[in-house]
């Protein structure tokens, strides 16, 4: 580990303070009972105990002592909670006693007031290093929860990926690292979601004055949260607040303070993981062919040499005590076993020493078994001159076959992260830089590192080049390719004010933009983050791997040993002949080989990379696609789903509300009528108000000159039309429309509620033209000036061609369709027969449609909502599954489950073919991984020799565990070959 980040305006982080929620809320809870009275309660930092017995121990010490009314004590936690009356007993006694115990204890600070403010709480990425199955993920989990100031910590073993939120007051990430480092895992912090973080590389350093120049530049610059520099790679990190600082104001400034000595050159840091997954590749890829370039002589000399008499008589040859064969399979198998094996023994030691077992203690124990015993047989067959068999090549082949399956393995899992790869390689590299003068003009460029990309920048974007961040067209028009981004296919349209997306591609013309939008902030920063928290989430069935795994490798054990007892008493009391022993065997030896079998063929690995595997890919498929999935049990619900509800405007019809009918029914002048209420509507930002705003301007644009010179420069939505009426007390009504005043004189533009609670009476010639509306799939807009009803207006919003195939699709799956909608009943039940939906549910306040789903929700069906993601954030959070729909520029919706980039309804069914594909591949993974093992360990075990004479050699035995692994993840790998249905197919779906 290198030396940690510097912190130069944090001050260092206690060690104590409050660990994980769950048993420290019994802890807390058992406080808040005894603390009465003249009691008081202290929490107690107890190290040493590993076992239930430890905790009993200590609480009998804690209850022994005079004054104390309750102790208990977490194991866990290491921590214990005493009541006590302070006039009889002291803080110390409690050390003391502790101690006297046999372990070591300090106080901590008062629970009371290290809850009673709330802290401030950071998410961490990590990579951690040296996991090989579910139970290394486990353990990492359980030290990484343990910790003081971590709340929340989930470790992904696809990825060698780990996530923690943790309190920067009470535990530093170096904290969480060290954690890591000491119990045997290597660890590196990458990023929080906090603070920016840039990699830079150095030129120019040449001895520690350089270095101590680089610091002094760094120290003083407001904004540098924490920096390293790692003097062998020079490489210098940087975390910087990006409110106080921007990355190439930040380069700008260290190069200049340093008079130009050094060099700057910003590096991705998504560059350095990838390597990080190559070197793992490469590096077991090294060993396996080391392992094998000593077991193939091995092997050689075992099955080969004995038909070549040259080579034979050499191996016979009497070397001292030992034939030469002896003494070259002795060297070859200890280089085998204790040089390119030794991280099986390292892995071992580490899993036992934090009380847990995994595969490698299994491939040690198995490996062990066989070397040692070989070498026994050796010298005790120099001693006595009864030579007994040996078996090194078996402990030499099954190192090198494990190798083989986790080098595979490495490749495989490599594959499950290409999108994440695929979506980094989509940011530009570089970008061009319009230097402006103050009077805004250009008076120069500068080509940039697109990663330098400040906030307010002006940037030019050449045709067929990639947009460089996000940002708003100040200059030019040209249509944009947005698929890799969103998934639509369509070139768009960027005109002056359009929104563009860093990483998109200028098809044609020339672009300025403005960055508003950097760094981590970036949609595609936010894509990247989305997916890769996706693949280090566990759906809940992972639950019953962690489960299994936890146990597998002790059961497996105890089995090794019963199958190595059962056979050898079995031949001690004859129970079968001699003449199943190998040549100058024993039943000792041929029951070990049964007991080695056992032990190596077990293998928890494919268990653990059944769901987590699976998931990777599922996220990296739905991105590709347009599909954004936020984690595994986001997939679990949506596979289940039974509901699907849409939101009317923005979901099922296509959010371009345009007014159709405008009637008045007084005697006011049409353009009068249509500039009271667009001066109404300006304030507003609701869909339909700006459809009524645009058919308003497109009224008075021929009669205003002025009007054209205010649509340049402020565009559609503009409340800067100078024909717009001066408004006071505007006020937006959810679910009824708006009001205010005009010239003194109150206006109301809304629906027949809004007319009926204002006392506004609506004549009969009135309701028959709105209901007419209303049953042609229209919206009647109610306009009430002065308390008298002046006039009506239609709007209609269209239908997406594809509503009705997909919810026809959907119902073909077994879904059903519900609709939701603020907007009146006639309205509705003329959209949903449009759409085929029969499930209706009209006139429904923003906040009734989290209600709408609870009441389905009462029958245990799993419920979908779609929205459009902004209205619809209590419905989304409120369903068993959300789906924010059209989301491509904003992309962070937090309520929703899945985020579907584009504006098709396709996506809604992509995402729930997908989740069932997906748990349809992640069943037939466990299958293979539970399969596999409830077939090969009876024949490991020798179940079927007595009657079919079958039985599985260690080093056989090693090559199916390998492979074992491996074709889970080929499995999961399938999933890559996914394909979403396709309009013209939608309706051949089945329910499963």
């Amino acid at each position: 580990m290198g030396p940690p980040l510097r912190d130069l305006q944090l001050t260092a982080a206690s060690t104590k303070g409050l660990a994980d929620a769950g048993e420290e809320e019994s802890l807390l809870s058992a406080y808040d009972e005894e603390n009465s009275g003249n009691l008081h309660t202290i929490q107690v930092r107890v190290t040493g105990m590993t076992c239930a017995a430890c905790s009993n121990s200590v609480e009998s010490a804690l209850m022994s002592l005079n004054g104390v009314v309750k102790a208990s004590v977490a194991l866990l936690q290491n921590k214990a909670v005493v009541t006590f009356d302070p006039a009889l007993v002291e803080d110390e006694e409690f050390i003391n006693a502790v101690k006297d115990a046999g372990f070591e204890a300090e106080i901590l600070p008062d629970p009371s007031t290290s809850c009673s403010k709330p802290r401030e709480t950071l998410i961490g990425h990590f990579t951690i290093g040296g996991m090989t199955c579910a139970a290394c993920v486990n353990s990492v989990e359980g030290i990484l929860r343990e910790l003081p100031g971590v709340e929340k910590a989930v470790v992904a073993l696809a990825t060698s990926f780990g996530e923690v939120e943790y309190a920067p007051t009470i535990i530093s990430k170096d904290d969480i690292v060290s954690a890591i480092e000491e119990a045997g895992f290597e660890a590196s912090f990458v990023q929080s979601n906090k603070q920016d973080k840039i990699l830079l590389g150095v030129s120019g350093i040449a001895s520690e004055m350089d270095v101590q120049m680089l610091e002094e530049i760094l120290c003083n610059l407001k904004g540098v949260r924490q920096f390293y520099f790692d003097p062998t790679s020079e490489c210098l990190e940087i975390h910087f607040d990006q409110e106080l600082l921007g990355p190439r104001t930040l380069v700008d400034l260290i190069e200049s303070g340093s008079y130009g000595q050094l060099k700057l050159l910003v590096k991705n840091p998504y560059t350095r993981m990838a390597l990080k997954d190559l070197e793992e590749s490469s590096k077991m890829f090294q060993l396996f062919t080391a392992g094998l370039f000593f077991s193939v002589p091995i092997l050689f000399m075992r099955v080969i040499c004995p038909h070549i008499p040259l080579f034979y008589s050499f191996l016979l040859w009497r070397c001292g005590p030992f034939q030469m064969g002896d003494w070259l399979k002795w060297g070859l198998v200890t280089f085998v076993q204790f040089v390119v094996g030794k991280r099986f023994y390292v892995a071992a030691g580490r899993a036992l020493r934090n009380g847990s077992t995994n595969m490698d203690v299994l491939v040690a124990l198995g490996t062990s078994a066989s070397y040692f015993y070989s070498v026994y047989a050796l010298l005790y067959g120099a001693i006595t001159g009864f030579w007994s068999p040996t078996y090194f090549e078996t402990s030499a082949m099954l190192i090198t076959f494990v190798l083989f399956g986790k080098y595979l393995e490495s490749l495989a899992k490599g594959k499950t992260s290409d999108a994440i790869r695929k979506l980094v390689g989509l940011a530009p590299a570089t970008a061009t830089l319009l230097i402006k003068d103050k009077g805004g003009n250009v008076v120069g460029e500068r080509e940039i590192d697109a990663l330098l990309i400040q906030p307010g920048d002006i940037l030019k974007v050449l045709p067929g080049t990639k947009v460089p961040a996000d940002g708003l067209v100040v200059w030019g028009s040209s249509y944009v390719n947005e698929s890799m981004v969103t998934g639509e296919s369509a070139p768009i349209l960027k005109e002056i004010n359009s929104s563009v997306i860093g990483g998109t591609i200028n098809l044609h013309g020339l672009l300025h933009i403005q960055a508003y939008k950097v760094g981590s902030k970036t949609v595609l920063s936010q894509i990247i983050s989305l997916v890769e928290t996706a693949q280090m989430s566990k759906a809940p069935i992972q639950k019953f791997a962690d489960f299994i795994a936890s146990i597998f490798v002790p059961t497996i054990v105890i089995l090794s040993l019963f199958t190595l007892l059962g056979w050898y008493l079995a031949g001690v009391l004859g129970a079968y002949p001699k003449e199943w022993l190998p040549e100058n065997g024993n039943y000792f030896v041929f029951s070990l080989m049964f007991a080695i079998s056992v032990v190596v063929i077990a293998c928890p690995c494919a268990l653990g990379l059944a769901t987590p595997t699976a998931i990777m890919v599922a996220t990296g498929v739905g991105a590709n696609n347009g599909v954004l999935i936020k984690g595994g049990d986001a997939l679990e619900r949506a596979q289940k789903t039974k509901y699907v509800i849409f939101d009317k405007t923005g979901t099922l019809t296509q959010g371009k509300a345009t007014v159709t009918t405008a009637k008045v029914f007084s005697g006011m002048d049409r353009g009068e009528f249509l500039t009271l209420v667009a001066s109404a509507e300006a304030s507003s930002e609701h869909p339909l108000a700006k459809a009524i705003l645009e058919y308003a301007r497109h009224f008075h644009y021929f009669d205003e000159p002025s009007s054209r010179s205010d649509t340049q420069n402020h565009g559609v939505g503009s409340k800067s039309f100078g024909w717009l009426l001066d408004v006071s007390d505007f006020t937006a009504l959810p679910g009824q429309g708006v009001q205010c005043f005009i010239d003194g004189k109150r206006i109301l533009v809304g629906n027949r509620k809004l007319m009926t609670d204002n006392y506004v009476a609506i004549p009969d010639h009135v309701e028959n033209f709105v209901v007419d509306l209303e049953e042609s799939a229209r919206t009647g807009i109610l306009v009430a000036y002065d308390n008298d009803l002046i006039g009506v207006l239609g709007v209609a919003d269209p239908l997406k061609r594809e509503a009705a195939i997909v919810v026809h699709g959907l119902l073909k799956m077994g879904v059903n369709s519900v609709m939701v909608t603020g907007d009146n009943w006639r309205t509705a039940r003329a959209v949903a027969k449009e759409v085929g939906i029969r499930d209706v549910r009209a006139e429904v306040m923003p906040a009734g449609k989290a209600e709408v789903i609870r009441l389905l929700q009462k029958g245990g069906s799993i419920v979908a909502m779609v929205g459009d993601g902004i209205n619809d954030s209590p419905a989304l959070a409120a369903a068993d599954v959300g789906m924010a729909i059209g989301a491509g520029t904003d992309i962070a919706i937090e309520a929703a489950d899945y985020v579907l980039m584009r504006s098709s309804l396709e996506d809604v069914i992509t995402a729930i073919d997908l989740s069932r594909k997906t748990f349809s591949r992640i069943r037939w993974n466990y299958v293979f991984a539970l399969g596999y093992n409830v077939v090969a360990i009876p024949v490991a075990a020798g179940v079927f020799f007595p009657w079919l004479r079958l039985k599985l050699p260690p080093w056989v035995a090693g090559a199916c565990m390998a492979l074992s692994s491996v074709s889970v993840v080929c499995s999961s790998l399938l999933l890559r070959r996914y394909r979403k249905p396709r309009l013209t197919t939608i309706l051949e779906i089945t329910a499963e």
